[in-house]
């Protein structure tokens, strides 16, 4: 079975990889792609990438989704912080490994 490949929005900690054990995962820089915009970023992903992750969410609301070879997962935690994205570390990772292309999965932030 194929490596599902992950990218993290440049916005989100780097080290927010490690929460997504057996996958293959970059972040926006370090793929290259530090300072698209996001029409041009979700365009440039297609076809390298089966998982995009953002804390943005109100992408989907201006972006047309349709037809992508990817899905995207939406984190609404309280900041970027990785202290404050950790804490969804399960639901995270769970949405990781069942997003589907052209789908878009919300992880809302975990009461503590």
């Amino acid at each position: 079975m194929k490596t599902r490949r992950v990218i993290l929005d440049e916005c989100l900690p780097r080290r927010l990889k490690r929460l997504f054990p057996g996958v293959e995962s970059l972040t926006v820089p370090e793929a290259g792609l530090a300072g698209l915009k996001n029409g041009k970023l979700l365009a440039a992903i297609s076809g390298h990438f089966e998982v995009f992750v953002t804390i943005d969410a109100n992408l989907e609301y201006q972006q047309n989704l349709r037809g992508l070879s990817f899905g995207i997962v939406v984190i609404h935690a309280k900041s970027n912080r990785l202290a404050d994205i950790e804490r969804m570390g399960v639901g995270l990772a769970e949405a990781v490994g069942r997003v589907g292309p052209g789908e878009v999965v919300h992880v809302p932030s975990q009461m503590t």
